[in-house]
C-alpha cells in the first residue's frame, strides 16, 4: 500500500477503535436502536441535499444499507446495552475480516494466498485468545453469551456489506461518500420501528426530551466521523487494493479500542488479553508483510 493509504488506514483504525467507547457512553442514556436512528439520521441529512445520488441500481444500494449500517450497528449497539465490554467488543467486530475474505472468495473468487492464510489463522488464534480471557476490573465477570453472538453476527453483516461495497465500486463511477451518504437512508426505518417496537415511546421520548450537549457530540461522531468520514475512506481503500489487503489491517482496531477502554471506561486487561492482542499483530504484519519475506526467502535459497 502507499504511504498515504498507509495513513488513511490509520485514520479508520483510530476513529473506529474509539468509536466503542463512544458507544457505550452513548447507549447510557440513549436507547441503541435511537441511538442508531439518530446516527443514520445524522448520516443521510443534510448530505443528500449535496450530494448526487449514486448511479447503481435501488436493490444494491439498500442491500449496503441494510447489511453494513443496520445489520451491524443494531446488533453492536445492542450487544454492548446489554453488557458486552466495549474493549472485547471492538476485538470480536473484527471478526468481519474473515468473513469478508471468506464472502470475497465464494461470491468475488479473488485468491487467497499462503501468507495471508497463515497470517489469518495467527490473527484468529490472538482473537481466541482475547475472547475466552476473562474481562478483569474488580472481580472476574464472564462475557454474556447472547451479546457476544450478537457481535460475531454484527461482523457477518459488516462482511456482507463490505462484498456489497466492493460491487457497487466495481465500476470506478461511484464515490465512497456519495455511497455511505444515500445508504444511510435504508437503515433510519427499521432502527425506528425496532425503537418504537422494544424501547418504547415512553422510553424514547424520555431520551429526547433529556437530550444533553454531550448526547448530541456522541451522534455527531458516530455519524460524521466514523460513518462519514470513516466508512468513505474504507470503501476507498477497498476498491483501490484487494480485499486481503485491507480487510485484516481493521484487527489493529481491537488494540485502540481495547486501550481506550481501559483509559477512559477503566476496563481492565489481563495478561492473557496483552498477549492476545500482541498475537493480532503478529498475524496482521504476516498478513502484510508475509509475501515479501517468503519471496525474499526463495530468493536466498534459489
Amino acid at each position: 500500500m502507499a504511504i498515504k493509504d498507509i495513513f488513511l488506514a490509520m485514520v479508520i483504525i483510530l476513529a473506529w477503535g474509539l468509536n466503542f467507547v463512544v458507544i457505550k457512553f452513548g447507549v447510557a442514556d440513549i436507547p441503541p436502536f435511537l441511538l442508531g436512528a439518530l446516527r443514520f439520521i445524522c448520516v443521510a441529512f443534510p448530505a443528500i441535499f449535496f450530494i448526487p445520488r449514486p448511479r447503481i441500481p435501488l436493490h444494491l444500494l439498500a442491500f449496503y444499507g441494510l447489511t453494513l449500517c443496520f445489520g451491524q450497528f443494531a446488533l453492536l449497539f445492542l450487544a454492548i446495552h446489554l453488557g458486552m465490554p466495549a474493549g472485547i467488543a471492538s476485538l470480536v467486530l473484527q471478526s468481519q475480516a474473515f468473513f469478508t475474505i471468506l464472502l470475497s472468495y465464494l461470491f468475488l473468487k479473488e485468491a487467497i494466498h499462503l501468507p495471508q492464510i497463515i497470517g489469518i489463522c495467527v490473527a484468529l488464534l490472538g482473537l481466541i485468545t482475547l475472547a475466552s480471557s476473562q474481562y478483569m476490573q474488580n472481580t472476574q465477570t464472564i462475557i454474556p453469551v447472547l451479546p457476544l453472538f450478537f457481535v460475531l453476527t454484527a461482523g457477518l453483516s459488516w462482511g456482507m456489506g463490505n462484498i456489497c461495497n466492493k460491487v457497487i465500486l466495481k465500476n470506478g463511477q461511484t464515490k465512497t461518500l456519495s455511497l455511505v451518504a444515500w445508504g444511510g437512508l435504508f437503515p433510519i426505518f427499521p432502527f425506528l420501528i425496532c425503537s418504537f417496537i422494544f424501547e418504547g415511546k415512553t422510553q424514547i421520548e424520555h431520551s429526547l426530551s433529556h437530550f444533553s450537549f454531550k448526547d448530541v457530540m456522541i451522534v455527531m461522531y458516530l455519524s460524521v466521523i466514523c460513518s462519514l468520514i470513516g466508512y468513505s475512506l474504507w470503501g476507498h481503500l477497498l476498491h483501490k487494493y484487494e480485499t486481503w489487503k485491507v480487510a485484516p489491517l481493521t484487527l489493529l482496531v481491537p488494540v485502540v479500542g481495547l486501550i481506550s477502554a481501559f483509559i477512559f471506561l477503566n476496563e481492565v486487561l489481563s495478561i492473557q488479553q496483552f498477549i492476545g492482542t500482541l498475537i493480532v499483530i503478529l498475524g496482521l504484519c504476516i498478513n502484510v508483510f508475509g509475501a515479501r519475506i517468503f519471496k525474499k526467502i526463495r530468493s536466498i535459497y534459489n
